[in-house]
């Protein structure tokens, strides 16, 4: 199974080497990684090519012109440049743990797509990663909990790791909380639903859209929860103007059966 880590990213070049740093520590080296740019300065171009330079598997930089919040665009541009069977989504400020895509890999099954969780940092502890190079991606259990009992942490729980088990199928129609930060799915599914749906416009529930999306086509939920978290980085909220008018998009897509997106991967196919 060929795998392909799509990392969104979008001129914060130095979050998105500490997320970069997280990947080259992974324990699994089957996949391929694209970075998934939406419109980015050099600085950003320079952090990726210094990195390619460090790693022996292959890194891709996928870029479009900046013009606004155009995540779903980009994610899209990404999935259409690889081939791999399998997707995993994440973001250029969410940092890996280093069993992150092997055990994606582990969970991977015909017929579902699989979504995980994040630990939250701080400002404090984020200026510190950043300005010092912390490498919170080989943190022990340990150092973490000591993280959340200064409050530098939201919850510690996502770094428990269970077994498999059926309570991974528990809620198969669930799509609320998934979030494309730590999402992963067959990508001829993907595909089938045409990808991201880039009518929504600026920030909010582009993500909810593909996830309802796959369960209308019949793809169900399984959890990868205290199984692969990443660790996100603080940044200040987003832009949140146009919220209200992609939740009224999505309301009208959760009361139909639609599946494909109106505008979409098939664009770039």
């Amino acid at each position: 199974m060929r795998i392909a880590v799509i990392v969104t990213t979008y001129n914060r070049p130095d979050a998105l080497a500490a997320v970069l740093a997280g990947y080259r520590a992974q324990c699994a080296a089957e996949f391929e990684l694209i970075i998934a740019d939406d419109g980015s300065t050099d600085d950003t171009r320079r952090v990726i090519e210094e990195f390619k330079s460090r790693v022996a598997f292959p890194v891709a930089h996928v870029w479009h012109e900046d013009r606004g919040f155009r995540a779903a665009a980009i994610r899209n541009r990404a999935l259409a440049a690889t081939r791999a069977d399998y997707i995993i989504f994440s973001d250029g400020d969410c940092v890996p743990a280093p069993r992150f895509v092997e055990r994606h890999q582990q969970l991977a099954e015909r017929g579902w797509f699989v979504a995980g969780n994040r630990v939250l940092l701080n400002e404090g502890l984020t200026r510190r990663v950043l300005r010092d190079g912390l490498p919170i991606h080989d943190w022990t259990f340990t150092a973490w909990l000591a993280a959340w009992l200064r409050r530098d942490i939201n919850r510690w729980l996502p770094l428990v790791r269970l077994p498999d088990g059926r309570f991974r199928k528990s809620a198969p129609q669930r799509w609320e909380g998934v979030k494309t930060c730590n999402l992963a799915a067959w990508r001829d599914d993907l595909v089938r639903v045409n990808g991201l749906d880039e009518t929504y416009s600026g920030w909010g529930l582009e993500d909810s859209d593909l996830v309802i999306r796959l369960l209308h086509a019949g793809i169900k939920h399984k959890s990868a929860r205290f199984a692969a978290p990443v660790f996100h980085l603080w940044h200040a909220e987003n832009d949140r103007s146009r919220l209200a008018g992609n939740q009224r998009r999505l309301d009208a897509l959760i009361a139909s059966q639609r599946t494909a997106a109106e505008l979409g991967v098939d664009r770039y196919l």
